[in-house]
């Protein structure tokens, strides 16, 4: 799965920053986003990309597209103000419009937990692309799950996807994907942002994945931006997307049931997770409770909690997936779990690396680790997601990969 930049360029499209409106008419073409709120025509994307917002403000006296940068809209004789994109890159992008300076979601959007607050979001259509898409196939359920923690003393809601025949099934037992959000999202993340159960639902219907059941928790960094409520999110692509992404210096964590980085949050989550939410879920579902059916995964600053949770706790998992993983450090292999290459690769049946063949911040921290893994002997899966950034179109791919992979023996 390895796979070069210059081999990367020639495999996709790759969307160009906004730089200012094509024009403020949407191509003939065009079609109302699926991100929109029912019944609303605009956004509007066509079949270049290029997507058309529109916001009617008569007494404004500037309105812009807040979408990798801020982009000034045009005014027309009947207060719509309205910008055409350049062709974007096929995912899923947060949004916003700014009113005489005040930023605004759009009333014209579903909204969207990202960047610490609720907001806009569109969907840009990958051509020939459906694996994260609603099909004709038997679906899962994801559920709504309220936990005690002892730990923090509160009362914690996590998200669990259970598999098309959980309910019908009542003697299968399942093995469980634990999975994290980033900086600046939330539990909601994964399955309304990154379509998860519906890339479970495809897999599993195709024979390509086992039936399992996957936990999305709060990692409790969703606070990062300044303005949240308590879980984690990412940034997306410069020119695409609002700005976030990797925080600088996050440390790896140590200790025999921590271990996440990411500060006091990274740390009180690995507690929360280890003493609290597995043996919950193991309580509550019909879940198979061993080391060799767990699996843990994450993205951005949850794939570096994924990495310090899972590489301390190699008893409790058998595969540990990182997709982007944001931080200043990674582990390194001089030192714990990773010194030992020949122990390490009995006990790890998948270790998955994985980013965005366009992502900056993190781009040489990812690939180096990868590459002293390989000095090391570490046995490992690295995946570059081609044309994309730190968004979710490479996290969904990222999933898409790895979950086949799981509980395979």
């Amino acid at each position: 799965m390895k796979r070069t930049r210059s081999f990367i360029a020639l495999m996709t499209v790759l969307a160009s920053a906004l730089c200012g409106a094509q024009s403020t008419t949407p191509a003939d073409d065009s079609k109302p986003a699926v991100t929109n709120t029912p019944g609303q025509q605009y956004p509007r994307i066509d079949s270049e990309l290029r997507a058309t917002f529109r916001v009617t403000a008569p007494e404004a006296k500037k309105v812009q597209l807040s979408l990798g940068g801020n982009h000034d809209m045009v005014k027309g004789d009947d207060g719509v103000w309205s910008i055409t994109t350049k062709p974007l890159v096929p995912g899923f992008h947060y949004y916003s419009i700014v009113i005489d300076g005040v930023s605004a979601a759009d009333p014209t959007s579903e909204a969207y937990f990202g960047i610490s607050k609720m907001g806009s979001g569109i969907e840009v259509p990958e051509k020939g692309v459906d694996f994260y898409d609603a099909k004709d196939v038997p679906h899962g359920e994801v559920r709504s799950h309220w936990y005690t923690s002892k730990t923090s003393g509160q009362t914690r809601r996590c998200f669990v996807y259970t598999p098309p025949d959980y309910d019908t099934n009542q003697t299968a037992r399942y093995p469980v994907l634990y999975i994290q959000h980033g900086r600046g999202e939330d539990e909601r993340g994964w399955s309304t942002q990154g379509r998860l159960n519906f890339i479970l639902d495809n897999l599993i219907a195709a024979g390509e994945a086992k039936p399992m059941i996957v936990v999305m928790d709060n990692g409790g960094i969703a606070g990062a931006f300044g303005g949240g409520r308590g879980a984690g999110g990412p940034a997306t692509r410069p020119g695409v997307g609002p700005a976030g992404g990797a925080a600088p210096g996050a440390a790896q964590g140590a200790g025999r049931r921590g271990g996440a980085p990411g500060g006091g949050m990274g740390s009180a989550f690995a507690k929360i997770f280890i003493e609290d939410l597995v043996p919950n879920i193991d309580s509550t579902y019909r879940t198979l409770a061993d080391r060799d059916h767990r699996a843990i995964a994450g993205l951005s600053m949850g794939g570096m909690q994924t990495l310090g949770i899972g590489l301390n706790n190699l008893d409790m998992f058998a595969y540990i997936g990182g997709f982007s993983s944001a931080g200043g450090q990674f582990p390194n292999t001089r030192t714990g779990p990773l010194s030992d290459a020949d122990t390490f690769n009995k006990k790890v049946k998948v270790f998955w690396l994985s980013l965005g063949s366009e992502e900056t911040a993190g781009y040489n921290g990812n690939q180096g680790f990868h590459q002293t893994l390989e000095k090391a002997g570490i046995k490992h899966v690295y995946y570059e997601s081609p044309g994309t950034a730190h968004e979710w179109q490479t996290w969904r791919r990222s999933l898409h990969g790895f979950a086949p992979l799981l509980f395979r023996d």
